[in-house]
């Protein structure tokens, strides 16, 4: 927390406390889930007054500086506070102490039940997916209405709702809701919300058709979509996702992480238009005038224009929402209107030649856009968000070994060989591990910029760096992972589990300024704590048939019980959970045993043809036996992992045996074989 005094000659006795909602996500919650209970809706900048024991007393989101267009000034709300804190005190602490106990009681609902009923998790699958199928824009891509964000847990229920439909025979569904993921990933692909010059996305865009976006750039969301186009890739085969995957990861390498491997979290939307400017202004960094790219590219301007839509007057015209101030007269956000083939075709050239010469004029751009004044990094190193991006560069190390040999990339992708992004994985993670992580007591601190913040970890700092371990350990990595993931798995349970009511707290209540512990459900930019965290429970008990077992299977039950009426009645606020919930009623997930050894080509190449198909209800466990700390940790958490490593193991090749409940299928040494297996429902899709 950041404190900082402000002086105003009238109101000398007060004290303005200015929170960075990143690093104290907990006092930011408190206060917000005030304001949108008092006014029905929040958002930031959220501007709250407290009583000495910081009880909310008064609370909104912007205020503009005077009185203006009928709205109360920052001026005005002072002094009525302050004339309500001279006069009407006592009525003001008793209004703010009783909404934090009625917020308190309603935000920490206790489940009724030790699971949910039988039939709820399909039926929540099956009603979050009609109603984001009614908010479908089939002109433009994307759930629901300007302004549009790219909710990666949409992507991910749809996309899942779509496997489930295909494995229960219902072909036509699963590819209507196939159909709408792909158009709208390809929408925003396309749009002026990706940075075509860079690299990644912008955290949303102002219009419906993804063109004029806000131009911050936020680590949560390049890892889940990076994760979303790599599904995508896997159930289509199209380098088209491909490339964007890696588009968003080479920005990620290139940009934002640091000589130690930590991923920095954010780049600002506005920066100085020139060296010396005095103010910053929206989007300065990523604009172009038609005049600049002549400047640039030259005789060779005119095929760039046309490609992304490049006018004299600027293209911010689109939709009325687009520029509704006029602050981009004249500038041009790059988007792609025009299929591509079809701009080759036009011109007389294979699509590939046509690719590489605008990539060329690409980099131009990018070498330009590199003098201009950059906008504002944050550096904090965020262990939540690390974690998200931690799952992002491990599975795309091997799910990328699926695009066709010869594949050709352009600006802003490397085209690096995909075991480089296992490297970008496993240092951020040890960057965590070293400076974020108290081997003693096992707990982690939530972010770290010069040295690690006072603040703990909360609840999404264990639940998304868990997530990101275990799949640093399913795509290859030491078993270390595995057990580190296992032991954050143990102290998440310490300090945030209810263990009578279910369900996980967001913070571990040993901070008494903090006056609310919730329960939260909402998997909205990010998902939700608790929606990470039964994916996880359900994940390692997939792996591990020990007495812990149990105990993940009965958290991840009472967990989703406490939601239940959440899943019965706003399913479309939780899609993560409904997922969750699903994943845990299938009743065994799919489990692929890969023996080896770990440094061979022949066990690099059966993992890449495990993760080759899609299928979010399998897990796969790669065993080196001749490391002996992973045989002991086999045989200590599941001895029949142990035993098949022992009895399947060949010197001169790795054996894949695909599972359900650890009854197995004969061994398999081929990885087109291999795949084949896994892939059997998915290829009927596309």
């Amino acid at each position: 927390m950041v404190s900082k005094a402000f002086y105003f000659p009238y109101f000398s006795n007060m004290l303005v406390l200015q929170v960075d909602r990143e690093e104290r996500p907990d006092v930011d919650k408190v206060y917000m889930t005030y304001v949108q209970v008092l006014h029905g809706g929040g958002g930031w900048p959220l501007s709250v007054f407290l009583s000495p024991d910081l009880k909310p007393l008064l609370g909104g989101t912007y205020f503009p500086p005077d009185d203006k267009y009928g709205r109360p000034g920052f001026k005005t709300i002072l002094r009525k506070v302050k004339d309500a804190w001279d006069n009407k005190r006592d009525m003001l602490v008793k209004s703010g102490s009783f909404a934090i106990e009625q917020l308190s009681e309603a935000l920490s609902t206790s489940a009724g039940a030790n699971q949910l009923p039988n039939g709820l998790p399909q039926n929540a699958l099956r009603l979050c997916a009609e109603k984001l199928s009614k908010s479908y824009d089939s002109r433009f891509g994307g759930f629901g209405s300007a302004p549009k964000f790219p909710r990666p847990v949409e992507i991910q229920l749809m996309l899942y709702h779509s496997k489930k439909l295909e494995e229960s025979g219902k072909p036509g569904g699963a590819k209507e809701s196939l159909k709408m993921v792909l158009f709208s990933l390809q929408c925003m692909a396309r749009g002026g919300i990706h940075d075509h010059i860079g690299g990644g996305f912008h955290r949303y865009s102002v219009d419906e058709c993804w063109h004029v976006p806000h131009f911050e750039k936020m680590l949560y969301d390049q890892g889940q979509l990076a994760n979303v186009y790599l599904d995508a890739f896997s159930i289509t085969r199209d380098v088209f996702y491909s490339f964007i995957s890696r588009d968003i990861l080479d920005y990620l390498r290139r940009d934002m992480i640091g000589s130690e491997g930590g991923i920095f979290s954010a780049e600002d939307a506005d920066s100085a238009e020139f060296e010396g400017a005095t103010r910053k202004k929206e989007g300065a960094f990523y604009i172009w005038t038609r005049k600049e790219i002549d400047d640039i590219l030259g005789e060779h301007a005119s095929r760039f224009k046309e490609h992304y839509y490049v006018k004299p007057s600027g293209n911010c015209d689109l939709s009325r929402m687009s520029d509704p101030h006029n602050e981009f007269t004249g500038k041009n956000v790059l988007i792609e209107r025009s299929d591509s083939s079809a701009l080759a075709s036009k011109l007389g050239m294979p699509i590939q030649e046509y690719l590489d010469i605008l990539g060329e004029y690409k980099k131009k751009l990018f070498d330009v856009r590199s003098k201009r004044p950059r906008p504002h990094l944050d550096d904090k190193v965020i262990v939540s968000w690390n974690g998200l991006a931690i799952s992002s560069f491990a599975r795309a190390s091997k799910i990328l070994k699926g695009e066709p040999q010869g594949t050709y990339f352009n600006v802003p992708v490397v085209g690096c060989d995909p075991n480089e992004y296992m490297e970008v994985a496993e240092k951020a993670a040890n960057f965590i591990r070293r400076h974020l992580y108290n081997e003693q007591t096992h707990r982690l601190q939530h972010s770290f910029r010069n040295g690690p913040s006072k603040a703990p970890g909360f609840l999404d700092d264990y639940a998304f760096l868990i997530s990101g371990l275990l799949d640093l350990f399913e795509c290859g990595g030491s078993t270390d992972w595995l057990v580190w993931a296992s032991e954050l798995q143990d102290m998440q349970d310490e300090l945030f589990l209810d263990r009578e009511g279910g369900a996980y707290f967001n913070t571990p209540g040993e901070d008494p300024s903090v006056l609310l512990r919730v329960k939260e459900d909402h998997d909205g930019a990010e998902p939700s704590g608790n929606s990470v965290s039964a994916i996880n429970l359900v994940r390692l008990f997939s792996m591990i048939t020990s007495s812990k077992s149990d105990h993940y299977r009965q958290n991840a039950e009472h967990l989703l019980a406490v939601f239940e009426t959440r899943l019965k009645d706003m399913a479309m606020a939780v899609p993560l959970m409904c997922c969750a919930a699903d994943m845990l009623s299938v009743p065994w997930r799919k489990q692929v045993v890969l023996v080896g050894h770990r440094a061979s080509v022949e066990f690099e190449n059966m993992l890449a043809a495990a993760h080759a198909s899609y299928d979010p209800n399998k897990t796969v466990i790669p065993i080196d036996p001749t490391i002996t700390a992973e045989m002991e940790f086999w045989e200590a958490n599941n001895s029949k992992v142990s035993v098949m490593a022992r009895n399947n193991f060949a010197s001169d090749k790795a054996v894949a045996l695909v599972c359900q409940n650890f009854t197995c299928s004969p061994p398999i040494s081929s990885p087109k074989s291999l795949e084949d297996l896994l892939s059997k429902n998915t290829s009927s899709l596309v």
